[in-house]
């Protein structure tokens, strides 16, 4: 999954930005209003962690121009600004979820969770599928019941295709969940983590639909 963090504070930046790497999210990180906007306009987040009070440009601002574009990429405010009318101001803005500052990273990681869940179109905290099981809590996947191991950028790979199955995503979706700007690119990433998900969950359980991508069937093969 790729974030967005728009945060000004360095300090808070760099151990947000560490909390996320550190859960195998790809993060991009920016420091002022401009460049938050700039990055929603050219760039396929998950989700979009925000702050209100940003240089050159407020926070409000530019989650109104998210939600004027009708982008529905979820956003989570996670600000200082702790009035009940300014919490009303942002979730009224278009926000989908409120975390105040100083804020909890437990508590902040499990409204991120929880707000993926939901933009995914599930409730349910583990996801089943053809016999296989994920926790995005706790990272466990089982399969039959067994425990799997997979690597970060597996988990990565896996977890999108997993929330939908049956939606085709390409090379270059799946690659937006495994990088942040500043990572080098390998040219066969995708192919290579897909070749090691095939290898532990099932020759057939990811299906590779040709000149488009991959998906996870949504009726089992038999």
């Amino acid at each position: 999954m790729r974030i967005l963090l728009v945060e000004d504070d360095v300090m808070i930046g760099e151990t947000v930005l560490d909390l996320l790497r550190a859960e195998h999210y790809a993060v991009d990180w920016v420091r002022d209003g401009e460049m938050a906007d700039t990055a929603l306009r050219t760039q396929a987040y998950d989700l979009v962690l925000l702050d209100l009070g940003l240089p050159r440009r407020d926070g409000l601002d530019v989650l109104r121009a998210l939600r004027a574009r009708r982008q529905r990429t979820p956003v989570l405010i996670a600000t200082a600004r702790d009035g009940v009318a300014q919490r009303i101001e942002g979730l009224d803005a278009g926000a989908d979820d409120y975390v105040l500052k100083p804020y909890d990273l437990d508590e902040l990681l499990a409204r991120m969770r929880a707000l993926l869940r939901r933009a995914s179109g599930r409730a349910e905290p583990v996801y089943e599928h053809a016999g296989v099981s994920i926790a995005p809590a706790t990272r466990e996947v089982t399969v039959h019941g067994e425990p799997v191991l997979l690597s970060a950028r597996e988990w990565a790979v896996l977890e999108p295709l997993l929330a939908r199955p049956g939606m085709v995503l390409s090379r270059a979706q799946l690659e937006d969940k495994l990088y942040g700007w500043k990572d080098e690119i390998s040219s066969n990433a995708v192919e290579v983590y897909v070749h090691g998900l095939r290898r532990k969950l099932g020759a057939d359980f990811i299906r590779t639909v040709r000149g488009v991508g991959y998906m996870v069937p949504k009726v089992p093969p038999t």
